[in-house]
């Protein structure tokens, strides 16, 4: 199946919309706000078949315009099972922080009192290897916590790897190095993404794809 993506910046985040003959799916949902964004680039398509918002964790640069794209689309919204409570919530756990992350968690408090990330119940709860087959996209659902207890990738047509924030694009490609809930589990989540050799990666943040080589020679 031909796939078409368009990377849609969404304040610090990337999302993707993917475009095949049988409807949309979009990956991620941006900050709080940016819902208008995903809706002109639909419109510019002459689509209107959103079939699945796929979060691929519970932080609310990833998930804050999730509910108000299902009120204007119709579009059910999924998540892993274990990011369901947090998202509900509209909460943002980082878990244990380093480096510019020490900075992130200070300045938390005042992100949500002003961007006010609404609670985004899931209409499904996730589990790893799930088929994504019933929404028009033959993708399959990687499990890859670390970055936090759900997070997971998502595996598009057999070759496009949507990463979330297990990898960054921005500079060199490397590996999630300032947010865990636990570190440990990062380095075996990279070692399942490169099991599963996709040939484009896809990061939350860093606006073009890089090929999938690209994993032997990551940075931490």
């Amino acid at each position: 199946m031909k796939l078409q993506i368009h990377n849609i910046s969404m304040g610090m985040v990337q999302a993707y919309l993917i475009e095949s003959q049988t409807g949309l799916l979009l990956i991620d949902a941006g900050l709080p706000g940016y819902e208008q964004r995903v809706l002109r680039i639909m419109e510019a398509l002459g689509r209107d078949d959103l079939q699945l918002i796929f979060i691929t964790h519970a932080h609310f640069d990833h998930y804050g315009s999730a509910a108000a794209l299902r009120r204007l689309t119709g579009a059910p919204i999924a998540i892993h099972q274990a990011d369901g409570e947090a998202m509900a919530r509209g909460e943002t756990r980082l878990g244990s922080v380093r480096g510019r992350g020490k900075m992130v968690r200070a300045l938390l408090p005042l992100f949500e009192a002003i961007l006010r990330p609404e609670p985004t119940t899931a209409d499904y709860l996730l589990s790893d290897g799930d088929d994504l087959r019933a929404f028009g996209l033959e993708a399959l659902v990687l499990h890859t916590p670390g970055h936090t207890a759900g997070s997971s990738c998502l595996l598009a047509g057999g070759r496009l790897a949507f990463v979330g924030d297990l990898l960054s694009g921005t500079g060199r490609l490397h590996a999630q190095r300032f947010f865990a809930s636990d570190w440990p589990l990062i380095d075996d989540s990279l070692a399942r993404l490169r099991a599963a050799r996709p040939e484009w990666i896809y990061a939350g943040h860093g606006r073009s794809p890089l090929p999938g080589e690209k994993l032997t020679l990551l940075q931490k």
